[in-house]
């Protein structure tokens, strides 16, 4: 398929002749706000997502879920999450950042005010898979929107920041939804915090178009963009993304690790109730501190690869380094279940949280790494999948290990703590030197 075709371009249409360029002179930075919009569209899909996690324990004795009905439920959201993230990538590379992601938002958005009319187990796992496609386009989108609007040696700073929107939107919900969902009904929870997805799209359409069409970039800025050797605009056929090793990495990285933030969101007050007796009213300080940690990790790990990257270091030795790290500070986490106070286990899941984004800012970073701009976002849709996938199995697991152990956490908590490490071992032998995929 050729880039001429209307439906695979990301540009937005032509400025008009009357319309000049920004004008010479320093360059602009609008690129970060661009970033800046990423960030807020990834609070907003993490708020929408933690809804149900932190009313779990409320629901369960309302609703009368066991606790591998909760996990079949969470698991739904994982699968479909895993199949929208195959098509979403596509959506994204074939329509542009700017009509995919509104798509996006607009159906997750939608899916998560319709928990609020669920009042079975059976119609919270279709919201929840609603919720999982639409959810899908949040992470290809974004990534792909950075590769286009940052160099390459910029991306992992950057990818650092929107990622960090999960942190916040961790934070907000706890603030938010049990303060609604004692003063006015749980289903007023999920309907006020579904809603800030239309306000996130006004903004989006008003100041999104791509760098080359953007009235507020200028030439330096471009340049500035545009740095890195130019990549070759053919398309690349969706299925031959699966010949390439540099594929296989990026989707064994997802899969080990990505089900291990998805037990924090939708468990951890469960965990928290179970182990420690924190009930909703009381469950926003704790997930709070967990979260706050967390956004240091996402920031400063894209800041430390990037850094090591433009003091020299090789993409391969920054990016390796910066995955190594928090996947050592994750390893204590095994012991979480059996901290002696709430306060001690929520330092060490704190630290665990944080090195987790410090981990995901860096390895979503090496897909635009090993693969050129235009395979992008079909590479972490790809990788998404995987994720997910390892989610619905792992969601599934936790419910019926915890049934069968009568809530003992300990079994679990360890598969947390080694995933890491074996993820990157995996990723190393299958890309000692994390070359870019030889496409064409």
């Amino acid at each position: 398929m050729s880039t001429s075709d209307p439906m695979v371009t990301d540009a937005a249409p032509a400025r008009p002749a009357a319309v000049p360029p920004a004008a010479a002179g320093p360059m602009t930075r609008y690129r970060w706000t661009i970033c800046a919009l990423l960030f807020a569209a990834t609070t907003i899909n993490y708020i929408d997502r933690q809804v149900l996690g932190i009313l779990a324990p409320t629901l369960q004795t309302e609703i009368g879920w066991s606790e591998a009905d909760y996990g079949d439920i969470v698991s739904w959201f994982s699968f479909a999450y895993a199949l929208g993230f195959l098509g979403m990538g596509r959506i994204l590379d074939r329509w542009g950042v700017r009509r995919g992601f509104s798509f996006a938002i607009v159906s997750w958005s939608l899916a998560a005010m319709g928990h609020a009319f669920a009042r079975t187990a059976g119609g919270f796992a279709v919201a929840r898979g609603a919720l999982g496609l639409g959810e899908s386009g949040n992470f290809p989108g974004a990534i792909k929107a950075t590769a286009e609007w940052f160099p390459r040696r910029e991306r992992a700073f950057a990818t650092g920041i929107f990622n960090a929107g999960s942190n916040v939107g961790a934070i907000v919900a706890p603030l938010m939804v049990p303060f609604i969902a004692l003063h006015w009904g749980w289903q007023w929870a999920f309907i006020a915090t579904g809603a800030l997805g239309f306000v996130w799209l006004a903004f989006w359409l008003a100041l999104y178009r791509s760098p080359e069409q953007h009235p507020k970039v200028n030439a330096a800025e471009l340049a500035h963009i545009r740095s890195d050797p130019e990549e070759p605009s053919t398309a690349i056929p969706w299925l031959s993304l699966l010949a390439h090793r540099q594929t296989w990495a990026f989707f064994l990285g997802k899969f080990l690790t990505d089900p291990i933030w998805w037990f924090y969101l939708y468990w951890l007050p469960k965990f928290l109730d179970a182990n420690f007796g924190v009930k909703l009213a009381g469950v926003a300080l704790p997930l709070i501190v967990i979260y706050l940690v967390a956004d240091v990790g996402s920031v400063g790990g894209g800041w430390v690869s990037s850094t090591l990257i433009k003091r020299g270091w090789s993409v391969n030795a920054g990016r390796k380094t910066a995955l190594l790290i928090p996947a050592l500070l994750i390893v204590p986490t095994m012991f979480a279940p059996h901290a002696k106070s709430l306060w001690v286990a929520v330092a060490i899941v704190s630290v665990a949280a944080a090195a987790h984004q410090w981990w995901s800012a860096n390895l979503f970073t090496t897909a635009s790494d090993m693969f050129p701009r235009r395979a992008v976002a079909s590479v972490v849709g790809i990788g998404g999948f995987a994720g997910a996938m390892g989610g619905v199995l792992f969601q599934r697991a936790t419910g019926r290990i915890l049934e069968a152990t009568h809530n003992n956490y300990s079994l679990i908590f360890m598969v947390c703590g080694l995933a890491y490490v074996t993820a990157l071992l995996l990723m190393h032998l299958i890309v000692p030197r994390l070359q870019p995929a030889q496409l064409d």
